[in-house]
């Protein structure tokens, strides 16, 4: 089995229940367990501001899936959960981010591993670094470390977040 850790947000509808129900649909997949999740963060929006503050979270999952595999899995969650691809960065149900896979650095036209904004952004590596083991969080600290304004991004507490996900209250 391979680690493997993805990042997720919502900004359109109940956007707590569909970040649960996306946990759910992915630990419902018979090649992916979900063993750990992030506190939920409210963050603002980046790119495109013109929208609604997001909701933020990542999650640690095991998986026989290779990336690719685990990307395509993904995507299909993403579009089962109502997301539509209209403006880059733009408002969305839902939005599931490979982040970091085993050691693993890929770079495809349709994939990139680690992510390639991942340090760019507070809003995927505040609730990151909730969850990370100490060899990635020993990879990871030294560049993330001060490097990054966590300014807008909030941590935030759901009365629909459910208690065997834990990490919703402040």
């Amino acid at each position: 089995m391979s680690v493997a850790y993805l990042g997720l947000g919502s900004n359109i509808g109940d956007r707590d229940v569909l970040l649960a129900q996306a946990i759910e649909r992915l630990n419902g997949h018979p090649s992916i367990r979900v063993t750990d999740v992030s506190a939920l963060y409210e963050t603002d929006p980046v790119g495109y501001e013109d929208q609604p503050p997001f909701l933020n979270m990542a999650c640690r999952i095991e998986t026989s899936l290779a990336p690719e595999a685990l990307l395509a899995s993904t995507l299909t969650i993403e579009r089962e959960l109502g997301r539509e691809r209209t403006v880059r960065w733009g408002p969305r149900t839902i939005d599931i981010d490979l982040l970091l896979y085993d050691n693993t650095t890929l770079n495809t036209k349709d994939l990139t591993v680690p992510h390639p904004r991942l340090m760019e952004r507070a809003f995927v590596l505040v609730p990151l670094l909730d969850i990370l083991d100490n060899k990635e969080r020993d990879w990871l600290s030294g560049p993330a470390e001060g490097s990054v304004d966590a300014a807008g991004v909030r941590r935030w507490t759901s009365n629909n977040w459910p208690a065997e996900f834990g990490r919703s209250e402040s």
